[in-house]
């Protein structure tokens, strides 16, 4: 499956949501399909989607946060699961999409190339609701259960390592932030 399908796929479902994504491919993929005020692309913060999301959903108790986060940002900050179980936050979604390589950076091999497996790793750090999506209709279900699930939840989409033709994105990391902050001050 192909991460730009799963983004299109549930690119709706997210027009009210604080999104947060990750640099690189997800970021250019989701930007492609349509730019919201209430996206935040983490361009240059490689490994923080997932500890920004944590904020967001802490401090903003009343949205739905969903996290867009690739495999070898989150082995970056593995550490970030535990802390996610932790405080586990019932209006979060972290979503990795896995193409078992640092493919904006190169295409270089990750861990789960090999061995690793990141929902096994989420639930023994004590995310209870965590699971790996192969097909696309194995992603829509588990979509689906965690928008139902007022839990943390945990979907990891193995996706194949291929990213936009063009990460280009004529949106700029200061007017990103401005508008992302100021839809946050509106939906309070």
């Amino acid at each position: 499956m192909q991460r730009i399908e799963i983004l299109r796929l549930i690119y709706s479902d997210v027009e009210d949501d604080i999104v947060v994504t990750i640099m690189g491919a997800v970021a250019a993929e989701l930007y492609s399909i349509g730019h919201r005020r209430n996206f935040f692309y983490l361009q240059h913060a490689m490994g923080l989607a997932s500890s920004m999301g944590l904020g967001l959903a802490l401090a903003r108790p009343d949205k739905r946060v969903v996290v867009f986060d690739g495999d070898g940002s989150l082995l970056m900050n593995l550490g970030t699961l535990s802390t996610l179980a932790w405080y586990a936050p019932n209006n979060m979604i972290h979503v990795v999409f896995d193409n078992q390589s640092l493919l904006s950076v190169g295409g270089f091999p990750t861990a789960t190339s090999a061995v690793s497996d990141l929902a096994g790793i989420a639930q023994k750090s004590g995310i209870k609701h965590a699971v790996t999506a192969r097909t696309v209709d194995e992603f829509a279900t588990a979509w689906r259960a965690a928008r139902e699930r007022k839990e943390l939840s945990f979907v990891v989409a193995k996706v194949d390592a291929i990213g936009p033709k063009a990460f280009h994105m004529d949106l700029s990391l200061l007017e990103n932030r401005f508008q992302f902050q100021r839809w946050l001050c509106e939906k309070e």
